[in-house]
């Protein structure tokens, strides 16, 4: 449902209010924007109080009175128009810098922020409902040896390319995002261990293919691997406690020899 017109400029505002949005690109955009809307608005303002005074006008000027009035609402009608496609812009601006806000610039997989949000909600969701879900965190395996050799901008690649071997593994309604630097974080909702385990062993592998699919990259075929920590969410724990085990068996599997899933249930 869309907003009235009121609250939807409210809320625009609100976002660039943000300092999280501050630094955003469409920020300063979307700040003129609201300004020219708002003076639109003003302009059909003063132009519908001249329509209404029409109808105090006596009737022996009827004729050529009826006349301007045609031509202002005309007027009046072209501004409303005007106004509707600046709205329609405005919606869709904040709609950009609010999806924009969720997503990581490099990988366009939900960022850190998005993802704690979704974390704490799937804990409370599991706490009402009874049931658990299974946390993985991801890290790729000597990625710095990655950015030295190759340099950064393959990298990038390397990350952007585990990402999408990363969504290629998961079902639908599962969740990922990048967590930070060269770790993901993965979410599967209303999974048990047995299940988990599948889905982690399956991720390892598409990452594992990634070597020669990242040849024209790299110039040259290079193993391609991570490291992955997976535990299951506890009944009346907090979220953070659920992430501070997966991150243990996260370093555990690293500890272990890398390029391999290790589990703590």
């Amino acid at each position: 449902m869309s907003l009235p017109e009121q609250d939807l400029a409210r809320h625009v505002q609100s976002l660039l209010d943000d300092p999280v949005h501050q630094g955003h690109p469409l920020h300063d955009a979307l700040q003129r924007l609201l300004a020219y809307s708002e003076e639109q608005n003003e302009r059909l303002a003063r132009l519908v109080r001249i329509s209404d005074g029409y109808h105090s006008i006596s009737h022996s000027r009827q004729e050529t009175l009826t006349q301007q009035y045609d031509k202002q609402l005309r007027r009046l009608e072209k501004l409303t128009r005007i106004s509707d496609r600046y709205q329609n812009s405005l919606r869709e601006l904040s709609d950009a810098l609010r999806d924009s806000a969720a997503r990581d610039a490099l990988t366009g997989l939900n960022n850190r922020r998005f993802l704690t949000q979704r974390l704490q909600e799937e804990t409370r969701l599991s706490h009402r409902k009874g049931h658990s879900y299974a946390l993985g965190i991801l890290d790729i395996d000597h990625f710095k040896r990655i950015n030295d050799q190759f340099g950064h901008v393959a990298g990038d690649k390397v990350i952007v390319g585990i990402g999408q071997a990363i969504q290629t593994a998961l079902r639908e309604y599962d969740i990922c995002g990048r967590w930070g630097g060269e770790e993901f974080l993965i979410l599967l909702p209303e999974t048990d261990a047995e299940a988990a385990r599948s889905v982690a062993e399956r991720v390892r592998l598409r990452i594992a293919e990634l070597g020669p699919a990242l040849e024209p990259v790299l110039g040259q075929t290079h193993p391609i691997s991570a490291s992955l920590g997976w535990t299951q969410y506890r009944s009346g724990e907090d979220f953070s406690e659920t992430l501070t085990r997966a991150d243990n068996a996260l370093l555990a599997a690293k500890s272990a020899g890398r390029d391999r899933t290790v589990f703590i249930a």
